[in-house]
C-alpha cells in the first residue's frame, strides 16, 4: 500500500506523519498522534463522537481520510481551551450538567462551537437541529441545549460581537 507524507496542524502544533491512503483521520489522530479526545463510537458516521474541527468546520473524522488533511488545521476539544482556561462552551457543559459519561461530549462541544460561529444566539430548536448528528445516550439532551444557550450568552458578553473567539489558527 502506498504511503503519503502529510503535515497538519493539530491543536496549534504542526504534526507530520506517513499514512496509507485509506487511513481514516480518527485513527491517525488517536493511534498515530496520540490525540484521544475524539472518540470512535459507531464506526458508521452516525454518532458524532469523532467530531473535530477541520479548517474551522465540524466534521466527523471517521468520514475523512487522513491524507485529505495535508496542509489543514485540525482542532479537537482540547484545542478550544486557551491560556485563560476552558472555553465558555466547555465551562457551560460542566456547569449545566451537559455531560454524564463524557463519551459524546467532545463531539457535542465542537458541533456546538460551529453552530455558535454561524448563529451566535440560536433558539432551542436551532440548537437541537444542529446537534442532530451527535448522539448522547446519557443526558436526554435538555442540559446540552441549556449549556449551548448559556455559552452563547457568555460568548456574546465576552466578545461584544456575539461570536466565539476562533481557536488558534482556525479559518474564519
Amino acid at each position: 500500500m502506498t504511503k503519503h507524507q502529510i503535515t497538519t496542524t493539530v491543536n496549534g502544533e504542526t504534526r507530520q506523519g506517513c499514512v496509507e491512503s485509506r487511513r481514516l483521520l480518527i485513527h491517525y489522530l488517536r493511534d498515530d498522534l496520540g490525540v484521544t479526545s475524539p472518540h470512535v463510537g459507531c464506526d458508521s458516521s452516525q454518532c458524532g463522537a469523532c467530531t473535530v474541527l477541520l479548517d474551522g468546520r465540524a466534521v466527523k473524522s471517521c468520514t475523512v481520510f487522513a491524507v485529505q488533511t495535508h496542509g489543514s488545521e485540525i482542532a479537537t476539544v482540547d484545542g478550544l481551551a486557551g491560556e485563560e482556561g476552558l472555553h465558555p462552551l466547555q465551562k457551560a457543559f460542566r456547569e449545566e450538567h451537559g455531560l454524564q459519561c463524557g463519551y459524546c461530549t467532545p463531539g457535542m462541544v465542537l458541533s456546538a462551537y460551529e453552530l455558535l460561529r454561524k448563529s451566535p444566539d440560536p433558539a432551542d430548536e436551532e440548537i437541537r437541529h444542529h446537534l442532530k448528528g451527535n448522539f448522547c445516550r446519557c443526558t436526554g439532551y435538555q442540559n446540552i441545549v441549556r449549556a449551548v444557550r448559556r455559552a452563547a450568552g457568555e460568548i456574546s458578553g465576552l466578545s461584544g460581537a456575539g461570536k466565539p473567539a476562533p481557536e488558534r489558527g482556525a479559518a474564519s
